[in-house]
């Protein structure tokens, strides 16, 4: 029997997930750099829940995040303007702080190796969006509040750059390249996913410290997919020491179904082969239920067709044998089957994130 966090042993994984996946997860720091916290639309009281009522997140909503392996999440909200930003923040902090025995607050490098110690949940205060920047000073104020990463853009056209569905792609304006100056003086960590493809390379080129993509795929095995990237912007991002997280939506895999892991290994392939492991990570954007629970699909597609069409849209959300709570134990069988060693497979699922922010945090 093998314990994971304290809590868990391997019987409770899926019957095919064998003792090398349980064993390297179990001892390794997982890092989602994007992770939906509550991401069924049939439970969106399930989050308002957490943050406002008193005693909402239980110990079984613990356990199941120590039953997943993960270590430390990125949350995947969008920042909306600036009184909406504070509203988020406030009500994270508050619930980092009511749960102490639970959950840790990332903003520190060290905070990784911590989590992991103490068998603590780690979350790390983000935004999808950074349009509630109101001002340069604004990175200030939220560095402060405890944000530590910041996507410049979210598909569309800000006052800082160009998203990827955004025509024409404009690049950074003058004031993004303030912003990703200032993020770089206070320690916040630049994200370029949902960017479009000059503004990516702008950031990269503007930017004294690593820049992420926190949740993306390569568009060389996506062609013409505008959520994917680019090896041009791939090769960018490593230039300046960071890495990009492969996710695990279907549609952003593969063009058409059926998606799975294999699939996702191959972008982790791609990126390894033309930049190197140091590379490459996991930002699944996806939160830990399975497809199989996941009741109310018409109304996820709705939603995304809402969002944009060029999101071509699959039956399933996430990537088959990734869409469930054990998902990181499923991806590193399947690293170890392609070849991968221990130590590259602990790089993929989070030692690269974990170093790359520790350098910019100051």
């Amino acid at each position: 029997m093998r314990s994971i966090g304290g809590a868990f042993v391997a019987s409770q994984l899926r019957p095919t997930t064998p003792g090398r996946a349980i064993d390297l997860v179990d001892e390794s720091i997982v890092v989602d750099m994007l992770h939906q916290i509550v991401y069924r639309f049939d439970q969106a009281d399930v989050l308002n829940r957490w943050l406002s009522e008193p005693g909402g997140f239980t110990r079984a909503d613990f356990e199941q995040y120590r039953k997943s392996g993960i270590t430390v999440i990125s949350l995947g909200r969008g920042s909306g303007l600036y009184d909406n930003a504070l509203k988020y923040l406030a009500e994270f902090n508050g619930f980092i702080a009511a749960y102490p025995d639970w959950l840790l607050r990332i903003g520190r490098a060290d905070d990784f190796v911590r989590a992991k110690r103490e068998g603590k949940l780690g979350i790390l205060i983000s935004f999808q969006d950074s349009q509630h920047f109101r001002t340069v000073d604004d990175v200030d104020l939220f560095y402060g509040l405890g944000q530590r990463e910041s996507q410049l853009t979210y598909n569309f056209r800000n006052s800082i750059g160009s998203g990827a569905f955004e025509p024409p792609d404009i690049g950074l304006t003058e004031y993004g390249v303030r912003i990703v100056e200032r993020m770089n003086h206070v320690g916040m960590v630049v994200d370029v996913a949902h960017g479009g493809d000059r503004t990516i390379l702008d950031a990269c080129a503007g930017s004294t410290k690593p820049v992420i993509i926190s949740h993306g795929n390569c568009r060389a095995l996506h062609p013409g997919y505008p959520r994917c990237v680019t090896d041009e912007a791939i090769r960018a991002i490593a230039r300046t020491g960071g890495v990009i997280g492969i996710n695990f939506i279907s549609f952003m895999v593969k063009a058409k179904e059926p998606t799975t892991a294999d699939d996702v290994i191959d972008h982790i392939d791609h990126v390894r082969d033309l930049v190197g492991i140091d590379h490459v990570g996991i930002g699944s954007d996806f939160g830990l239920e399975s497809n199989d629970h996941m009741t109310d699909r018409d109304e996820f597609r709705r939603f995304m067709a809402a969002a944009d069409a060029r999101y071509r849209v699959h039956a399933r959300e996430a990537v088959q044998d990734l869409d469930g709570p054990q998902r990181f134990y499923t991806l590193t069988e399947g690293l170890f089957r392609r070849g991968y060693t221990r130590e590259q497979i602990k790089l993929v699922i989070g030692g690269n994130f974990q170093r790359v922010l520790g350098q910019v945090w100051r």
